[in-house]
């Protein structure tokens, strides 16, 4: 996705931390709120969900299912995937930004407007596809919700990764698409693109992958909630240029209506006696012979100070 981590040059100087967090704050916080807004019927979200089973089924995708069986019957596996979702979601993805911010800063922009614009596509998709996790359907469909089986290791409790009591304060039917998954993607990019040590590069790699398995081992997505993950970072991406583009247009125009009037400048008068002109030879000042220079220039026809040099001395 070259173009939404290419540098942008048009910002003409490094962000500032002052201003980036409170885009940042806000930005999130209205992906939270509208996902915590967004609730679907949850006949709804469950018919979505149903739906995205028979879709997987149609294509002989099934991945959920030993994953979470995996996760299930191996608490050694099952735990630190739990840990793992959640967490990690929101601990990497803050970290990425932090290190590109303070070591890729000519990337940083395009990498922050592709992360906040892929984010409140996500939130469109909260909108208009409520949809059940496979951890919420009857259990007659095959799945076990890991976070609940190993909720006395953890802080979580009913709603995911959401603190014990505090489920009601979160949307458990935004399943579709999966920001885990975009947000992981996001992440493996960055750190493949710029990063260095062949380390940072490799959990580039690794990062996405383990995110994918671990988000349908705990039966918090199906796998098409990944691909839809994916595809709402590929648009992000697209779209981060024109994003960039418009906010400089907004923001030249509003320099524009609020720059302060500048202040006429009023000639003044020159205060040099002279006003520019340069004293001739027998003046003392401008415009101004003396006498005597008057009448020696007169008699000779040169210079007073010339005529007095060539005059004969007088007789004794």
């Amino acid at each position: 996705m070259p173009h939404a981590t290419a540098a942008t040059r048009s910002s003409g100087h490094r962000p500032r931390w002052w201003t980036e967090l409170p885009l940042i704050a806000v930005v999130y916080g209205l992906y939270s709120a509208g996902r915590l807004l967004v609730r679907g019927d949850v006949s709804t979200a469950v018919d979505h969900g149903l739906a995205i089973l028979e879709l997987e089924k149609a294509l002989h995708l099934n991945a959920e299912h030993p994953l979470n069986r995996l996760l299930t019957a191996n608490p050694a596996l099952g735990i630190p995937a739990d840990f793992a979702y959640a967490s990690l979601h929101y601990l990497v993805t803050p970290a990425v930004l932090i290190w590109m911010f303070r070591r890729r800063s000519a990337a940083y922009r395009a990498a922050r407007t592709w992360l906040m614009t892929s984010t409140l596509l996500g939130l469109i998709g909260f909108t208009l596809m409520p949809t059940c996790p496979p951890r919420l359907l009857d259990a007659r469909y095959g799945f076990v919700d890991t976070m609940a089986q190993y909720s006395a290791h953890g802080w979580w409790g009913a709603g995911a990764s959401a603190p014990r009591g505090l489920s009601g304060m979160t949307n458990q039917y935004a399943a579709m698409p999966s920001l885990h998954v975009g947000w992981a993607l996001w992440c493996g990019v960055l750190l493949w693109r710029h990063g260095r040590h062949p380390l940072i590069r490799a959990a580039g790699i690794v990062y996405p992958l383990i995110t994918v398995l671990v988000v349908m081992g705990t039966a918090n997505h199906y796998f098409l909630d990944a691909v839809a993950g994916a595809a709402v970072m590929a648009a992000g991406a697209l779209l981060t240029r024109p994003v960039i583009r418009l906010a400089d247009r907004v923001k030249n125009r509003l320099r524009a209506v609020f720059a302060p009037v500048p202040v006429p400048v009023t000639a003044t008068k020159s205060t040099i006696v002279s006003a520019g002109c340069k004293t001739s030879a027998g003046e003392r000042i401008p415009g101004q012979r003396t006498s005597s220079a008057d009448s020696s220039g007169a008699a000779t026809g040169f210079p007073a100070e010339a005529a007095s040099d060539d005059a004969p001395a007088p007789a004794r």
